[in-house]
């Protein structure tokens, strides 16, 4: 099928990308290149790609990430990729509530999930997981609105010895039930139906004891799923000594973004960790991304790992309804790890491009029957 006849064919999907900073741009390149490829070998969709340039240096520029007209522009596309946000000159919380924060908020991106599993040709620093990486196979459901990244509190006194900071913990029923259900449908649709529930409730004894009520009533109406809870400093223990015991994981926003990034550690490398800030509603256009960070002090040297971009976009494109495509992602991805393109932080040699490449030399071996 030549090229002119998949763009007339072809399901087309407006995706909105914003690389950001540091080794995001490097990244989501890395990204685009392999979606390219994946579209045209698939010959059943193809992209259409609306590169949004907001970044530190466009806050230093204008005083803002996020210019006026910008979310209304971005609810043009079917979806968002996101490379990374933030700057050594930029203090993280301006940036991180200038930009990805609000994004979430006012696309109603109320759910993020992050798979972690030990991808083929990777390995975890768990001695367990390495006889069996198997072992290893989780979505973790963050809740992406509420609780600590709410934005309610201040500051008094600022600048004086006298500071007050306060920094409110926001729980609503709503919030609560909506994150809930959406984990529970998660867990009843993977093979293991297994749910784990992760709060402080014993020491959080409102906000917390709301999600134990909450978590208690959703739970009644899905007798096919076996679901238990855990306290968050129990489950960082079950989490590295009985890793088979878990499945799906829903938390707070604070505690599914610690546990998270312990969850990528144990899978081998937090750069190859997706994530997927999701609209269930589908109203608005849901974004997906690396959860790397910007780590400026590699970027520009082609050593990023893509696979958490690659990964992230696979999830994407599962989202848009191309499942196999999506699989086959993956299993290019894994094919390339399995076969030495492979970055430093995965114990290989491999820079950014050559991960790359090697991803799409994988797509291309590919039959149309496949795909």
């Amino acid at each position: 099928m030549s090229p002119s006849t998949i763009r007339t064919t072809a399901r087309l999907y407006r995706i909105a990308s914003i690389p950001g900073d540091g080794i995001g741009t490097e990244t989501t390149d890395a990204a685009v290149q392999v979606l390219e490829k994946l579209a045209e070998v698939s010959g059943k969709f193809a992209f259409e790609w609306d590169h949004v340039d907001w970044n530190s240096k466009t806050y230093r520029e204008i005083g803002s990430y996020i210019p006026p007209g910008g979310i209304e522009r971005l609810k043009k596309s079917d979806a968002i990729f996101f490379g990374a946000c933030g700057w050594p000159d930029i203090p993280d919380h301006i940036s991180l509530w200038s930009l990805i924060l609000p994004l979430r908020h006012r696309l109603n991106q109320y759910v993020n999930v992050r798979p972690t599993r030990i991808l083929r040709g990777t390995s975890s620093p768990l001695s367990s997981c390495v006889a069996d990486p198997s072992a290893l196979d989780w979505v973790i459901v963050r809740e992406n609105s509420e609780g600590e990244y709410a934005g309610q509190g201040g500051t008094t006194h600022a600048g004086t010895p006298l500071a007050v900071g306060t920094e409110v913990a926001i729980f609503t029923r709503p919030g609560i039930e909506r994150v809930m259900r959406f984990a529970f449908d998660t867990a009843a649709g993977r093979p293991r139906k297994l749910l784990t529930m992760v709060t402080k409730s014993n020491a959080q004894r409102h906000g917390m004891v709301l999600w134990d009520a909450v978590y208690d009533e959703v739970r009644a109406e899905y007798p096919d799923v076996a679901a238990d809870r855990m306290l968050v400093d129990a489950m960082t223990c079950r989490m590295v000594l009985r890793p088979r015991s878990l499945d799906t994981i829903v938390a707070t926003n604070l505690h599914a973004d610690i546990l998270s990034d312990l969850a990528a550690a144990l899978a081998g490398s937090i750069g190859i960790a997706p994530s997927s800030n999701l609209d269930p509603t589908r109203e608005n256009p849901s974004m997906f991304e690396p959860i790397h960070g910007s780590a400026p002090d590699i970027a520009g040297k082609g050593v990023a790992n893509p696979v958490g971009a690659f990964w992230s976009a696979a999830e994407m494109v599962r989202w848009l309804g191309q499942g196999e495509a999506a699989d086959r992602l993956m299993e290019a991805v894994e094919n390339a790890a399995a076969k030495g393109a492979r970055t430093k932080d995965l114990g290989g040699q491999s820079g950014t491009k050559e991960v790359t490449d090697a991803v799409c030399k994988e797509l291309e071996g590919m039959t149309e029957a496949q795909m």
